[in-house]
């Protein structure tokens, strides 16, 4: 392998914000943000919105979808109506 050309590659603090938990891995990210781990040490923080703690595919939980789409309110709201004779 080249010298000097590889990202560098250490332990870096993954939170998930919506869950708030924490993960301790290896990665190429970097971050102006640092906190200290449970082993004393400090690692770069990096905050993520969704991960495998919090996705319903990885917890089984079903959410319920906020916002309907144009065409789903239109119905709601005026459903099938009758055409005039």
């Amino acid at each position: 392998m080249k010298n000097n050309i590889h990202p560098e590659y250490d332990y870096v603090i993954f939170r998930d914000t919506s869950c708030g938990r924490d993960f301790k891995i290896r990665s190429t990210c970097k971050s102006k943000q640092s906190v200290v781990w449970e082993d004393g040490n400090t690692y770069p923080l990096i905050h993520l919105d969704v991960s495998s703690a919090s996705h319903p595919v990885y917890t089984g939980e079903k959410r319920k979808v906020q916002a309907e789409g144009r065409i789903a309110q239109f119905n709601k709201r005026f459903g099938k109506r009758s055409a005039k004779s």
